[in-house]
């Protein structure tokens, strides 16, 4: 058995990362096995991708895609965290977002797209991390087949374990195609929302409601642009 199936076959969930990571020789072989196998697709289909000039070369384009983009997150190390002092010891919510959040159904392979908004509440003589961070975390765990229940609480925990703060919250509020594009084909302004508070703001009803009103400060902004 080859390395590359062998790590293959240790990988399980969609939204989970594959042990090891991927190094390019390893994602360059998946994405040619990957080609291959979307060219079958396309001929079960009867799409013919060999002679149809809008098909020409798309079983390789998807295939880059796939590994690449869609779901590089299962197969590259997660960003790296940059942390400041505290110097001045501030101790109060501090409110993110709205950050873009980009990612595919593992129910049907459509596209998941909206925005979240991270609230931390630092610890006074602990650290702080650089504003991008939240930006590149949030597009590392969406960057993989998930369901939003998950990718929220992939995105917290991973926060909490990282940095360490007082309290965290993380509102997700997302349109799925899966919804728009098939099935009851619903309207492009119906929306999934969920939250997830941790630590110090899972118990405090005053922080919680700081944050929900942030959020939709943030919100209302977006709208108005």
């Amino acid at each position: 058995m080859s390395e590359l199936v062998y790590r293959l076959k240790r990988a399980h969930l969609c939204n989970e990362v594959v042990e090891d990571f991927i190094d390019h020789a390893e994602q360059a072989a998946m994405k040619a096995s990957a080609s291959k196998k979307l060219e079958e697709l396309f001929d079960v289909l009867r799409i013919d991708h060999r002679n149809d000039h809008n098909m020409h070369e798309t079983p390789a384009r998807v295939a880059r895609m796939l590994v690449d983009e869609l779901l590089r997150g299962r197969y590259t190390a997660p960003p790296r965290i940059t942390e400041f002092e505290n110097v001045e010891g501030c101790d109060q919510l501090i409110v993110f977002g709205p950050i873009e959040v980009r990612s595919t159904c593992a129910h049907h392979l459509l596209p998941i797209y909206g925005h979240a908004f991270i609230g931390v509440l630092p610890s006074q003589d602990g650290k702080i991390i650089g504003l991008s961070k939240y930006d590149r975390i949030v597009d590392y765990f969406s960057a993989r087949l998930q369901i939003q229940e998950e990718l929220i609480h992939q995105i917290g925990n991973y926060i909490q374990e990282t940095t360490c703060p007082r309290g965290l919250a993380i509102r997700i509020s997302a349109v799925h195609m899966c919804k728009t594009h098939r099935g009851v084909r619903s309207s492009q302004r119906s929306r999934m929302v969920n939250i997830a508070f941790y630590g110090e703001i899972a118990h405090d009803q005053a922080l919680k409601s700081e944050f929900l009103h942030e959020c939709l400060s943030l919100e209302r902004a977006i709208c108005s642009m």
